[in-house]
């Protein structure tokens, strides 16, 4: 298909609450949204880096500038008739995974509107459902997270995920085991240790959890490598998964066992698709990651979920646990499947709101064909 346009929203959308990991805290996510077109039809992706160079070296006001002026120039105008085609017109650009992200994501959604089939089943998905799990960030107080345990155990998230950083580490850790002593959990460490934190690390293996993710440097393989050989719990890289040659180290120096997979960081769900194989044939279970995302970008996570090797509870969260009002027109919601809560997959995927679309846009950029 001929990408006619192609046009690129910085956008700031309000959290109801802040949302504080290793690295700081967000109370409005800022994220970059791709509208392609090709003759009369269009569609959206969206990519959120998040609106400082803390999660990665990319921020969503970068994003934007660097897919303008480099990237998108690449791709409109052109005939693209898979994502591998549209990666190969982006790959003379290194790095900045994000930017090339909303492009790749906008692209299948395009794919899936003019073939008029789901975006679940164009990236050879056999399931149109998918367990999901509860996240929690750090907060004032252990007590105030152990309400929100209890409540999520209450609903049947079938696992937690905390929030893990210096000085809301062990201690909290040890209190929540305590109090659920048979719940399933892991801790999201988002890089804020280093290898000589490894006596620390021993002693979460008591704790029984189903694994420890990203705990040191945010580009490393070698330690982390050291550091699963050292411990029981399995480690799960994130940040350090920007690339696909990421993964062929990571499974080559055997520095995990698990893997989390986000489209934005991997640059696009053309990538993700291929790492999710390169795992699954290596025997690496993975899970589909979240960044906060509208419902358009969320929605491309699901149709990327369904695919069978992301066995581990996917980070997809409804849009009323942090937005008053999503962005798109069409919020995630939760579907109690068997007792579990779960998402399903689109078949028509979510559009922002026009009115909610300009409020909240910071910036847009027009790219025409040339």
């Amino acid at each position: 298909m001929r990408i006619d346009r192609i046009e690129l929203f910085h956008v700031a959308m309000p959290l109801i609450s802040p949302w504080r990991t290793a690295y700081g805290e967000d109370s409005v996510i800022e994220s970059v949204l791709c509208r392609m077109s090709s003759g009369s039809v269009d569609a959206w992706g969206e990519s959120c880096p998040l609106a400082a160079p803390c999660y990665s070296s990319e921020h969503a006001a970068g994003v934007l500038g660097t897919a303008a002026r480099w990237m998108a120039p690449q791709v409109v105008g052109h005939d693209i008739r898979t994502g591998e085609e549209l990666q190969q017109r982006i790959s003379i650009f290194k790095g900045n995974p994000f930017a090339k992200a909303v492009l790749d994501c906008a692209w299948w959604n395009l794919h899936s509107k003019i073939e008029n089939r789901s975006l679940h089943e164009l990236l050879g998905a056999r399931r149109d459902m998918v367990p999901v799990g509860d996240d929690f960030g750090v907060l004032d107080t252990v007590d105030e997270l152990l309400g929100k345990i209890s409540g999520a155990v209450e609903r049947g998230f079938p696992r937690i995920k905390l929030k893990y950083r210096p000085g809301w580490d062990l201690p909290m850790l040890r209190r929540v085991r305590q109090a659920f002593p048979s719940a399933v959990f892991h801790i999201d460490c988002n890089s804020g240790y280093t290898i000589r934190d490894l006596d620390m690390f021993r002693q979460i293996d008591e704790l029984q959890l189903a694994m420890i993710e990203q705990p040191l440097n945010y580009d490393d393989l070698v330690d982390h490598a050291t550091l699963q050989r050292a411990i029981r719990t399995p480690v799960c890289l994130d940040e350090s998964i920007a690339s696909i040659r990421h993964v062929e180290k990571a499974l080559e120096l055997q520095s995990c066992q698990y893997v989390n997979i986000k489209p934005g960081r991997v640059g696009g769900l053309t990538n993700a698709v291929k790492i999710h194989d390169l795992c699954r044939a290596a025997g690496i279970p993975c899970w589909v990651g979240g960044m906060l995302e509208s419902a358009v970008g969320a929605a491309q996570c699901v149709s990327l979920a369904m695919l069978d090797n992301f066995t581990y509870p996917a980070d997809i969260f409804p849009s009323a646990r942090y937005y008053a009002a999503d962005l798109a027109d069409q919020p995630i919601v939760l579907t109690d499947h068997h007792g579990v809560p779960s998402v399903k997959a689109n078949q028509l995927m979510p559009e922002p709101h026009a009115e909610r679309l300009r409020k909240m846009t910071v910036q847009s950029i027009v790219i025409p064909p040339s």
